[in-house]
């Protein structure tokens, strides 16, 4: 009923630019940019949970990066 088109399907859209993880617990935090937009969100796991937000600036406008290739750390 569900079946996938393409089983290797890749996400070209968005790359990673930081992530990190707090010492001790399950809580892992990814930068990752919309490579067509440049925005950047804010991707947290903990558990069994996970939240994406868009990352703001002081004005509340969301963050955009140029078009460079990020690094992932």
């Amino acid at each position: 009923m569900f079946k996938r088109k393409n089983k290797t399907a890749t996400n070209d859209r968005f790359e990673t630019v930081s992530r990190g993880r707090v010492p001790g617990t399950t809580i892992q935090d990814v930068v990752l940019r919309d490579r067509q937009t440049g925005v950047c969100y804010l991707l947290t796991s903990w558990g069994y949970g996970t939240g994406l937000s868009p990352l703001l600036d002081a004005e509340g406008k969301p963050v955009v990066l140029d078009d460079k290739p990020a690094t992932t750390r």
